[in-house]
Protein backbone atom coordinates (compact mmCIF):
# COMPACT_ATOMS: atom_id res chain seq x y z
CA UNK A 1 0.00 0.00 0.00
CA UNK A 2 1.22 3.61 -0.40
CA UNK A 3 2.98 5.41 2.26
CA UNK A 4 1.46 8.99 2.85
CA UNK A 5 4.11 9.64 5.58
CA UNK A 6 7.51 8.44 6.03
CA UNK A 7 9.93 9.35 8.72
CA UNK A 8 13.46 8.97 8.27
CA UNK A 9 16.02 9.72 10.81
CA UNK A 10 14.23 12.08 13.04
CA UNK A 11 16.29 12.90 16.05
CA UNK A 12 15.37 15.70 18.62
CA UNK A 13 17.13 16.44 21.91
CA UNK A 14 16.46 18.64 24.82
CA UNK A 15 18.80 19.11 27.77
CA UNK A 16 19.93 16.06 29.11
CA UNK A 17 17.46 14.06 27.22
CA UNK A 18 17.37 12.52 23.93
CA UNK A 19 13.43 12.82 23.22
CA UNK A 20 13.46 11.09 19.68
CA UNK A 21 16.90 9.12 18.78
CA UNK A 22 17.06 8.75 14.87
CA UNK A 23 13.53 7.52 14.12
CA UNK A 24 12.41 6.35 11.17
CA UNK A 25 8.76 4.85 10.34
CA UNK A 26 6.01 4.78 7.81
CA UNK A 27 2.34 5.11 7.76
CA UNK A 28 0.11 3.76 4.90
CA UNK A 29 -2.85 5.78 3.19
CA UNK A 30 -6.35 4.78 4.78
CA UNK A 31 -5.13 2.75 7.61
CA UNK A 32 -5.76 3.38 11.42
CA UNK A 33 -1.64 3.04 12.59
CA UNK A 34 -1.82 2.97 16.49
CA UNK A 35 1.77 4.06 18.40
CA UNK A 36 2.31 2.69 21.75
CA UNK A 37 4.81 3.37 24.20
CA UNK A 38 5.93 3.95 27.55
CA UNK A 39 5.60 7.73 29.37
CA UNK A 40 8.69 9.39 28.43
CA UNK A 41 9.40 6.97 25.12
CA UNK A 42 8.99 9.46 22.80
CA UNK A 43 5.74 9.72 21.43
CA UNK A 44 4.49 13.53 21.99
CA UNK A 45 7.78 14.63 20.34
CA UNK A 46 6.95 13.18 17.46
CA UNK A 47 3.29 14.20 17.13
CA UNK A 48 4.49 17.58 18.07
CA UNK A 49 7.38 17.49 14.96
CA UNK A 50 4.74 15.77 12.22
CA UNK A 51 2.19 18.92 13.46
CA UNK A 52 5.03 21.67 13.30
CA UNK A 53 4.95 22.28 16.63
CA UNK A 54 8.70 21.73 17.40
CA UNK A 55 11.60 21.42 14.81
CA UNK A 56 13.61 18.25 14.99
CA UNK A 57 17.56 18.44 15.11
CA UNK A 58 17.42 16.63 12.17
CA UNK A 59 16.14 13.90 10.14
CA UNK A 60 13.11 14.16 7.40
CA UNK A 61 9.64 14.03 6.79
CA UNK A 62 7.92 12.88 3.92
CA UNK A 63 4.09 13.59 3.07
CA UNK A 64 2.44 12.82 0.40
CA UNK A 65 5.84 12.16 -1.88
CA UNK A 66 6.76 16.04 -0.53
CA UNK A 67 10.03 15.92 1.33
CA UNK A 68 10.68 18.36 4.54
CA UNK A 69 12.98 18.72 7.02
CA UNK A 70 10.71 20.75 9.36
CA UNK A 71 7.03 21.85 9.43
CA UNK A 72 5.21 24.93 11.39
CA UNK A 73 1.84 24.58 12.37
CA UNK A 74 0.74 26.32 9.53
CA UNK A 75 2.18 24.26 6.65
CA UNK A 76 1.05 21.12 8.78
CA UNK A 77 -2.36 22.08 8.42
CA UNK A 78 -1.78 23.39 4.71
CA UNK A 79 -0.95 20.21 3.68
CA UNK A 80 -3.29 18.34 5.41
CA UNK A 81 -2.35 17.37 8.57
CA UNK A 82 -4.70 17.61 12.01
CA UNK A 83 -4.00 16.71 15.30
CA UNK A 84 -6.15 16.20 17.97
CA UNK A 85 -4.24 16.96 21.46
CA UNK A 86 -5.06 15.38 24.65
CA UNK A 87 -5.93 18.87 26.02
CA UNK A 88 -8.72 20.25 23.70
CA UNK A 89 -7.80 23.75 21.97
CA UNK A 90 -10.99 25.00 21.80
CA UNK A 91 -13.00 28.06 22.67
CA UNK A 92 -15.90 27.40 25.32
CA UNK A 93 -17.70 30.35 24.75
CA UNK A 94 -18.05 29.99 21.32
CA UNK A 95 -20.42 27.86 19.13
CA UNK A 96 -19.49 24.68 17.82
CA UNK A 97 -20.34 25.63 14.10
CA UNK A 98 -17.65 29.10 15.17
CA UNK A 99 -15.16 26.86 16.68
CA UNK A 100 -14.92 24.61 13.70
CA UNK A 101 -14.53 27.70 11.20
CA UNK A 102 -12.61 30.05 13.28
CA UNK A 103 -10.63 31.72 11.08
CA UNK A 104 -11.43 31.08 7.87
CA UNK A 105 -13.77 33.07 5.46
CA UNK A 106 -16.68 30.65 3.36
CA UNK A 107 -17.31 33.25 1.57
CA UNK A 108 -15.76 36.96 0.39
CA UNK A 109 -16.11 39.79 2.82
CA UNK A 110 -15.30 41.14 5.88
CA UNK A 111 -18.33 39.11 8.13
CA UNK A 112 -18.78 35.48 7.84
CA UNK A 113 -22.16 34.23 6.55
CA UNK A 114 -23.45 32.19 9.40
CA UNK A 115 -26.41 30.52 8.13
CA UNK A 116 -23.86 29.22 5.26
CA UNK A 117 -20.98 28.40 8.16
CA UNK A 118 -23.94 26.87 10.66
CA UNK A 119 -25.03 24.50 7.44
CA UNK A 120 -21.83 23.40 6.58
CA UNK A 121 -20.63 22.49 10.16
CA UNK A 122 -24.23 20.61 10.45
CA UNK A 123 -23.26 18.90 7.79
CA UNK A 124 -20.11 17.44 8.88
CA UNK A 125 -21.53 16.81 12.45
CA UNK A 126 -24.34 14.81 10.68
CA UNK A 127 -21.91 12.81 9.63
CA UNK A 128 -20.82 11.03 13.24
CA UNK A 129 -24.66 9.84 12.96
CA UNK A 130 -24.87 11.49 17.14
CA UNK A 131 -28.10 12.87 18.08
CA UNK A 132 -28.50 16.02 19.10
CA UNK A 133 -25.00 17.37 18.16
CA UNK A 134 -26.11 20.73 17.15
CA UNK A 135 -23.88 23.40 15.19
CA UNK A 136 -25.08 26.54 16.82
CA UNK A 137 -25.01 24.89 20.62
CA UNK A 138 -22.13 26.58 22.75
CA UNK A 139 -18.82 24.43 23.09
CA UNK A 140 -18.69 25.16 27.06
CA UNK A 141 -22.52 23.41 27.05
CA UNK A 142 -20.88 19.95 25.46
CA UNK A 143 -19.66 16.61 27.22
CA UNK A 144 -15.78 16.14 26.79
CA UNK A 145 -16.86 13.45 24.49
CA UNK A 146 -18.61 15.94 22.19
CA UNK A 147 -16.00 18.35 22.32
CA UNK A 148 -13.55 16.10 21.44
CA UNK A 149 -15.52 15.25 17.93
CA UNK A 150 -15.89 19.03 17.38
CA UNK A 151 -11.86 18.85 17.19
CA UNK A 152 -12.66 15.99 14.86
CA UNK A 153 -15.39 17.70 12.89
CA UNK A 154 -12.36 20.88 12.64
CA UNK A 155 -9.86 18.47 11.21
CA UNK A 156 -12.41 17.26 8.73
CA UNK A 157 -13.88 21.16 7.57
CA UNK A 158 -10.05 21.54 7.11
CA UNK A 159 -9.73 18.53 4.50
CA UNK A 160 -6.85 16.68 6.54
CA UNK A 161 -5.72 13.46 4.66
CA UNK A 162 -3.97 12.29 8.40
CA UNK A 163 -5.61 12.84 11.75
CA UNK A 164 -3.39 12.24 14.74
CA UNK A 165 -5.46 11.50 17.96
CA UNK A 166 -3.49 11.53 20.94
CA UNK A 167 -5.36 8.84 23.89
CA UNK A 168 -8.39 10.00 22.40
CA UNK A 169 -10.02 7.35 24.78
CA UNK A 170 -9.09 9.08 28.05
CA UNK A 171 -12.25 10.62 29.06
CA UNK A 172 -14.64 9.28 27.47
CA UNK A 173 -16.82 6.06 28.95
CA UNK A 174 -17.49 3.22 27.01
CA UNK A 175 -20.51 4.19 25.05
CA UNK A 176 -18.84 6.97 24.12
CA UNK A 177 -15.84 5.09 23.18
CA UNK A 178 -17.78 3.00 20.64
CA UNK A 179 -18.85 5.90 19.18
CA UNK A 180 -15.66 6.89 18.24
CA UNK A 181 -14.62 3.68 16.78
CA UNK A 182 -17.42 3.83 14.30
CA UNK A 183 -16.39 7.53 13.72
CA UNK A 184 -12.88 6.18 13.45
CA UNK A 185 -13.95 3.60 11.10
CA UNK A 186 -16.21 6.13 8.81
CA UNK A 187 -13.21 8.52 8.56
CA UNK A 188 -10.68 5.72 6.79
CA UNK A 189 -13.78 4.26 4.95
CA UNK A 190 -13.74 8.05 3.33
CA UNK A 191 -9.61 7.89 2.74
CA UNK A 192 -8.90 9.78 6.17
CA UNK A 193 -5.88 7.95 7.38
CA UNK A 194 -5.84 7.84 11.40
CA UNK A 195 -2.63 7.68 13.51
CA UNK A 196 -3.52 6.61 17.19
CA UNK A 197 -2.02 6.72 20.22
CA UNK A 198 -2.83 5.00 23.26
CA UNK A 199 -1.86 3.36 26.42
CA UNK A 200 -4.94 1.88 26.66
CA UNK A 201 -3.59 -1.64 24.10
CA UNK A 202 -6.73 -3.28 24.56
CA UNK A 203 -8.81 -1.23 22.36
CA UNK A 204 -5.87 -1.02 19.69
CA UNK A 205 -7.07 -4.41 18.63
CA UNK A 206 -10.27 -3.05 17.59
CA UNK A 207 -9.38 0.04 15.63
CA UNK A 208 -6.35 -0.14 14.66
CA UNK A 209 -4.61 -2.25 11.40
CA UNK A 210 -0.84 -1.66 12.31
CA UNK A 211 1.05 -0.47 15.52
CA UNK A 212 4.18 0.57 15.75
CA UNK A 213 6.49 0.29 19.48
CA UNK A 214 8.45 2.97 20.77
CA UNK A 215 10.96 3.27 23.47
CA UNK A 216 13.13 5.57 24.57
CA UNK A 217 13.17 7.66 21.95
CA UNK A 218 13.58 4.85 19.21
CA UNK A 219 11.88 2.64 17.06
CA UNK A 220 11.44 -0.85 17.83
CA UNK A 221 9.18 -2.37 15.57
CA UNK A 222 6.05 -1.89 13.21
CA UNK A 223 3.63 -5.04 13.09
CA UNK A 224 -0.06 -6.18 11.77
CA UNK A 225 -2.21 -5.65 14.92
CA UNK A 226 -3.65 -9.13 14.61
CA UNK A 227 -0.33 -10.66 14.62
CA UNK A 228 0.62 -9.60 18.03
CA UNK A 229 -0.63 -10.49 21.49
CA UNK A 230 -1.07 -7.55 24.23
CA UNK A 231 2.09 -9.54 26.00
CA UNK A 232 4.46 -9.34 23.17
CA UNK A 233 3.54 -5.41 23.04
CA UNK A 234 4.04 -4.93 26.37
CA UNK A 235 7.29 -6.39 26.42
CA UNK A 236 8.38 -4.94 23.15
CA UNK A 237 7.69 -1.35 25.21
CA UNK A 238 9.00 -1.90 28.53
CA UNK A 239 11.86 -4.20 27.12
CA UNK A 240 11.50 -6.57 29.95
CA UNK A 241 8.04 -9.40 30.81
CA UNK A 242 6.12 -7.56 32.92
CA UNK A 243 4.53 -9.52 36.54
CA UNK A 244 0.59 -9.76 36.99
CA UNK A 245 -0.70 -6.41 37.07
CA UNK A 246 -2.03 -6.75 40.41
CA UNK A 247 -0.83 -8.84 43.36
CA UNK A 248 -2.18 -10.44 46.41
CA UNK A 249 -2.37 -8.09 49.28
CA UNK A 250 -3.68 -8.55 53.16
CA UNK A 251 -2.90 -5.27 54.85
CA UNK A 252 -6.13 -4.47 55.89
CA UNK A 253 -6.91 -4.04 59.41
CA UNK A 254 -10.34 -3.42 61.91
CA UNK A 255 -9.11 -0.33 62.83
CA UNK A 256 -10.82 2.85 61.09
CA UNK A 257 -8.96 5.23 60.28
CA UNK A 258 -11.20 7.63 58.48
CA UNK A 259 -15.12 8.12 59.10
CA UNK A 260 -17.90 10.18 57.44
CA UNK A 261 -21.21 9.87 58.70
CA UNK A 262 -24.02 11.54 56.91
CA UNK A 263 -21.49 13.56 54.61
CA UNK A 264 -23.50 15.28 51.46
CA UNK A 265 -23.27 17.85 49.26
CA UNK A 266 -21.68 18.77 45.88
CA UNK A 267 -24.67 17.33 44.45
CA UNK A 268 -24.28 13.94 46.68
CA UNK A 269 -26.64 13.05 48.39
CA UNK A 270 -25.65 11.91 52.21
CA UNK A 271 -24.18 8.73 53.46
CA UNK A 272 -21.70 7.24 55.45
CA UNK A 273 -18.25 5.12 55.31
CA UNK A 274 -15.62 3.87 56.67
CA UNK A 275 -11.79 3.83 55.74
CA UNK A 276 -9.83 1.01 57.46
CA UNK A 277 -5.99 1.04 58.52
CA UNK A 278 -4.14 -0.86 55.65
CA UNK A 279 -6.84 -0.44 53.35
CA UNK A 280 -7.85 -0.07 49.59
CA UNK A 281 -11.32 1.07 49.12
CA UNK A 282 -12.65 1.78 45.64
CA UNK A 283 -15.60 4.28 44.64
CA UNK A 284 -17.29 2.40 41.45
CA UNK A 285 -19.86 4.03 39.06
CA UNK A 286 -20.25 5.91 36.17
CA UNK A 287 -19.01 9.18 34.53
CA UNK A 288 -20.74 11.50 36.51
CA UNK A 289 -22.00 9.54 39.37
CA UNK A 290 -21.20 11.59 42.34
CA UNK A 291 -17.67 9.85 42.65
CA UNK A 292 -15.20 12.77 42.63
CA UNK A 293 -18.01 15.07 44.58
CA UNK A 294 -17.91 12.77 47.37
CA UNK A 295 -13.70 12.74 47.25
CA UNK A 296 -14.14 16.85 47.07
CA UNK A 297 -16.08 16.84 50.49
CA UNK A 298 -13.52 14.91 52.40
CA UNK A 299 -10.46 16.70 50.83
CA UNK A 300 -12.43 20.25 51.14
CA UNK A 301 -12.54 20.89 47.95
CA UNK A 302 -15.85 21.48 47.98
CA UNK A 303 -18.48 23.01 50.77
CA UNK A 304 -20.33 20.12 52.73
CA UNK A 305 -24.00 20.63 53.72
CA UNK A 306 -24.38 18.08 56.37
CA UNK A 307 -22.37 15.75 58.17
CA UNK A 308 -18.94 15.08 60.33
CA UNK A 309 -15.69 13.67 59.57
CA UNK A 310 -13.45 11.99 61.57
CA UNK A 311 -9.84 10.52 61.97
CA UNK A 312 -8.58 7.91 64.24
CA UNK A 313 -11.78 8.45 65.91
CA UNK A 314 -11.42 12.22 66.44
CA UNK A 315 -14.10 14.47 64.72
CA UNK A 316 -12.47 17.13 63.10
CA UNK A 317 -13.53 20.10 60.77
CA UNK A 318 -12.36 20.44 56.84
CA UNK A 319 -13.58 23.25 55.20
CA UNK A 320 -10.56 23.73 52.76
CA UNK A 321 -7.23 21.81 51.20
CA UNK A 322 -5.24 23.18 53.59
CA UNK A 323 -7.28 21.89 56.57
CA UNK A 324 -7.03 18.34 54.85
CA UNK A 325 -3.29 18.41 54.09
CA UNK A 326 -3.34 19.90 57.97
CA UNK A 327 -4.70 16.36 58.64
CA UNK A 328 -2.32 14.04 56.82
CA UNK A 329 -5.28 14.02 54.22
CA UNK A 330 -3.92 14.10 50.27
CA UNK A 331 -5.95 14.10 46.60
CA UNK A 332 -3.99 13.47 43.81
CA UNK A 333 -7.09 14.79 40.85
CA UNK A 334 -8.11 13.58 38.15
CA UNK A 335 -6.66 16.47 36.11
CA UNK A 336 -3.22 16.99 37.07
CA UNK A 337 -2.72 19.86 34.79
CA UNK A 338 -5.48 22.02 35.92
CA UNK A 339 -5.45 20.83 40.20
CA UNK A 340 -2.47 18.75 40.76
CA UNK A 341 0.72 20.09 39.28
CA UNK A 342 2.45 23.26 39.53
CA UNK A 343 3.45 23.05 35.52
CA UNK A 344 5.44 26.06 35.45
CA UNK A 345 7.60 24.85 38.89
CA UNK A 346 10.21 22.35 39.07
CA UNK A 347 10.04 18.99 40.16
CA UNK A 348 11.74 19.95 43.46
CA UNK A 349 9.37 23.20 44.38
CA UNK A 350 6.32 20.24 43.35
CA UNK A 351 7.50 17.58 46.03
CA UNK A 352 7.96 19.86 48.57
CA UNK A 353 5.06 22.31 48.13
CA UNK A 354 3.06 21.26 50.76
CA UNK A 355 5.74 20.97 53.65
CA UNK A 356 7.31 24.28 53.35
CA UNK A 357 6.64 24.87 56.81
CA UNK A 358 8.05 21.89 57.88
CA UNK A 359 11.76 22.69 56.16
CA UNK A 360 11.65 26.23 56.54
CA UNK A 361 13.62 27.85 59.33
CA UNK A 362 11.56 30.42 62.18
CA UNK A 363 12.69 33.00 59.74
CA UNK A 364 10.49 31.23 56.94
CA UNK A 365 13.55 30.40 55.00
CA UNK A 366 13.35 27.63 53.09
CA UNK A 367 16.50 24.67 53.89
CA UNK A 368 17.59 24.05 50.24
CA UNK A 369 19.70 20.82 51.73
CA UNK A 370 16.40 19.77 53.05
CA UNK A 371 14.20 20.47 50.18
CA UNK A 372 17.04 18.86 47.42
CA UNK A 373 17.19 15.50 49.80
CA UNK A 374 13.24 15.18 50.14
CA UNK A 375 12.77 16.07 46.46
CA UNK A 376 15.57 13.43 44.88
CA UNK A 377 14.00 10.53 47.27
CA UNK A 378 11.04 11.15 45.60
CA UNK A 379 12.24 10.89 42.64
CA UNK A 380 13.97 7.52 43.05
CA UNK A 381 11.33 6.22 44.46
CA UNK A 382 8.62 6.54 42.05
CA UNK A 383 11.48 6.67 39.33
CA UNK A 384 10.65 9.82 37.80
CA UNK A 385 12.14 9.97 34.35
CA UNK A 386 13.83 13.45 34.57
CA UNK A 387 17.93 14.97 34.70
CA UNK A 388 17.46 16.46 37.96
CA UNK A 389 14.55 17.76 40.05
CA UNK A 390 15.37 21.46 38.51
CA UNK A 391 13.48 20.15 35.33
CA UNK A 392 9.90 22.14 34.84
CA UNK A 393 6.73 19.59 35.33
CA UNK A 394 5.31 21.08 32.30
CA UNK A 395 8.57 19.45 30.44
CA UNK A 396 7.96 16.13 31.71
CA UNK A 397 5.68 13.35 29.79
CA UNK A 398 2.04 12.85 31.56
CA UNK A 399 2.90 9.76 33.51
CA UNK A 400 5.87 11.37 34.82
CA UNK A 401 3.47 14.17 35.66
CA UNK A 402 0.97 11.86 37.49
CA UNK A 403 4.13 10.60 39.76
CA UNK A 404 5.38 14.29 40.57
CA UNK A 405 1.96 14.88 41.67
CA UNK A 406 1.77 11.70 44.12
CA UNK A 407 5.28 12.39 45.25
CA UNK A 408 4.14 15.57 46.88
CA UNK A 409 1.87 13.84 48.77
CA UNK A 410 4.38 11.14 49.78
CA UNK A 411 6.56 14.09 50.94
CA UNK A 412 3.83 15.02 53.26
CA UNK A 413 3.52 11.54 55.12
CA UNK A 414 -0.04 11.50 54.12
CA UNK A 415 -1.85 9.03 56.15
CA UNK A 416 -5.09 9.06 54.08
CA UNK A 417 -4.84 9.32 50.14
CA UNK A 418 -7.11 9.45 47.78
CA UNK A 419 -6.36 8.54 44.18
CA UNK A 420 -8.84 10.44 41.35
CA UNK A 421 -7.78 7.96 37.92
CA UNK A 422 -4.69 7.88 39.56
CA UNK A 423 -3.50 5.88 35.98
CA UNK A 424 -5.09 7.50 33.17
CA UNK A 425 -2.69 8.29 30.73
CA UNK A 426 -0.32 5.96 31.85
CA UNK A 427 1.52 3.55 30.38
CA UNK A 428 1.76 -0.22 31.34
CA UNK A 429 5.06 0.34 33.41
CA UNK A 430 4.05 3.10 35.10
CA UNK A 431 0.91 1.79 35.85
CA UNK A 432 2.40 -1.16 37.70
CA UNK A 433 4.63 1.00 39.21
CA UNK A 434 1.51 2.71 40.62
CA UNK A 435 0.19 -0.45 41.56
CA UNK A 436 2.92 -1.42 43.81
CA UNK A 437 3.17 2.14 45.53
CA UNK A 438 -0.19 1.37 46.63
CA UNK A 439 0.34 -1.64 48.37
CA UNK A 440 3.39 -0.53 49.99
CA UNK A 441 1.12 2.49 51.02
CA UNK A 442 -1.31 0.06 52.26
CA UNK A 443 1.37 -1.99 53.72
CA UNK A 444 2.61 0.68 56.09
CA UNK A 445 -0.82 0.99 57.79
CA UNK A 446 -2.23 4.17 55.24
CA UNK A 447 -5.69 4.29 53.92
CA UNK A 448 -6.59 5.22 50.70
CA UNK A 449 -9.59 6.05 48.13
CA UNK A 450 -8.91 4.62 44.37
CA UNK A 451 -11.55 6.66 41.91
CA UNK A 452 -11.02 4.55 38.58
CA UNK A 453 -13.27 4.19 35.35
CA UNK A 454 -11.06 1.28 34.26
CA UNK A 455 -13.49 -1.95 35.69
CA UNK A 456 -10.08 -3.98 35.76
CA UNK A 457 -7.96 -1.71 37.79
CA UNK A 458 -10.52 -1.34 40.55
CA UNK A 459 -11.71 -4.58 40.62
CA UNK A 460 -7.84 -6.22 41.07
CA UNK A 461 -6.45 -3.01 43.45
CA UNK A 462 -9.36 -2.12 45.55
CA UNK A 463 -10.16 -4.68 48.75
CA UNK A 464 -13.65 -3.28 48.91
CA UNK A 465 -16.15 -1.06 46.51
CA UNK A 466 -18.75 1.30 47.06
CA UNK A 467 -20.53 1.77 44.12
CA UNK A 468 -22.69 5.56 43.38
CA UNK A 469 -25.21 5.86 41.32
CA UNK A 470 -26.64 9.90 40.73
CA UNK A 471 -24.78 11.22 43.70
CA UNK A 472 -26.76 8.30 45.77
CA UNK A 473 -24.62 5.37 47.51
CA UNK A 474 -26.08 2.59 45.37
CA UNK A 475 -23.87 -0.64 46.55
CA UNK A 476 -21.17 -2.54 48.66
CA UNK A 477 -19.14 -5.65 47.83
CA UNK A 478 -16.20 -6.74 49.68
CA UNK A 479 -13.36 -8.29 47.02
CA UNK A 480 -14.94 -11.45 47.46
CA UNK A 481 -17.66 -10.87 46.19
CA UNK A 482 -16.83 -8.91 42.95
CA UNK A 483 -18.72 -9.75 39.54
CA UNK A 484 -18.18 -7.27 36.89
CA UNK A 485 -22.35 -7.50 36.15
CA UNK A 486 -22.93 -7.17 39.76
CA UNK A 487 -21.23 -3.77 39.50
CA UNK A 488 -22.61 -2.32 36.50
CA UNK A 489 -25.99 -3.07 37.49
CA UNK A 490 -25.33 -1.46 40.41
CA UNK A 491 -23.52 1.63 38.62
CA UNK A 492 -26.92 1.88 36.06
CA UNK A 493 -28.97 2.56 39.35
CA UNK A 494 -30.10 -0.71 40.54
CA UNK A 495 -29.69 -1.82 44.48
Amino acid sequence: MENILEIRGLTKTYPGVVALNNLSLSVRRGECHAIVGENGAGKSTLIKSVAGAITPDSGTITFEGTEYTSLDPTLSKKIGIGVIYQEFVLCPALTIAENIFLGERLTPGAFQNEALMNQKAQEILDRFKVEGLKATALVRDLSTAYQQLVEIAKAIAKKSKLIIMDEPTAPLTEREVSVLFRIIQELKASGITIIYISHRLDELYEVSDRVTVMRDGCYITTTDTADVTKDQLIAYMVGRELKKDFAERNSRTEEVLLETKNLGGNGVEPFSIKLHKGEVLGFGGLVGAGRTEYAQLIFGAAPKECGSIYLNGQKIEINSPEDAVKYGIGMVPEDRKQCGALLRMSIRENIVVSILKRISNRFSFVDRSQEKKIADEQMNALRIKAPSADVLVNNLSGGNQQKVVLAKWLANNSQVLILDEPTRGIDVGAKQEIYKLIDELAAQGKGIIVISSDMEEIMGITDRMLILYEGTLKGELQRAEYQQERILKHASGEN
